[in-house]
């Protein structure tokens, strides 16, 4: 029995050790299959959080839904009006317009699985953080690719105190 060609989209394999990555002080970013090879079904990267990393700010995605699949460590998580550690074999599922971001839990580190469906080429934006992480562009690019990217910073008081109380 075969498959049915009828397949939105080629099968997708990337091997670790052709895999991009994208760091920053504190993370390293495993860019494994974005959307212009899943026919925008999907985005996924693993991201390695060191001790203290703080993640995302609050924000929320008005097509997409992101899913995290904890491999190991601890990530803290702010999802709507809760806070709450995801651990090891612990999967979240945050549907669109829902307010989130995360951190690795104090203390710990992380190891995490991230899927957005459907994807939206957010390699670039992964690539566009870690340039204005290390000041080569400008924090406003950013904010002014927020519909491309369907990635929108909220403001989130509880968030801003969690992280503040573990600083």
């Amino acid at each position: 029995m075969g498959f049915s060609s009828a397949a939105p989209f080629e099968p997708v394999l990337t091997r670790h050790t052709e895999a991009e990555t994208c760091a920053d002080p504190s993370s390293v970013m495993t860019l494994l299959a974005d959307s212009d090879r899943t026919a925008d079904g999907f985005t996924s990267y693993r991201s390695t959080f060191a001790k203290g990393a703080v993640g995302a700010p609050a924000h929320c995605h008005t097509k997409a839904t992101e899913l995290f699949f904890v491999i190991s460590g601890s990530l803290r998580v702010l999802v709507g009006e809760e806070i709450t550690v995801l651990n090891a074999g612990d999967f979240l599922a945050v549907p669109p317009h829902t307010p989130h971001a995360f951190a690795a839990a104090p203390g710990c580190e992380a190891d995490v699985l991230f899927v957005f469906t459907p994807g939206m080429g957010r390699f670039d934006y992964l690539r566009l953080l870690g340039r204005v992480m290390r000041g080569e562009a400008d924090a406003k690019e950013i904010a002014e690719s927020a519909e491309r990217f369907d990635n929108h910073y909220v403001d989130s008081p509880l968030w801003r105190a969690a992280l503040e109380a573990t600083a």
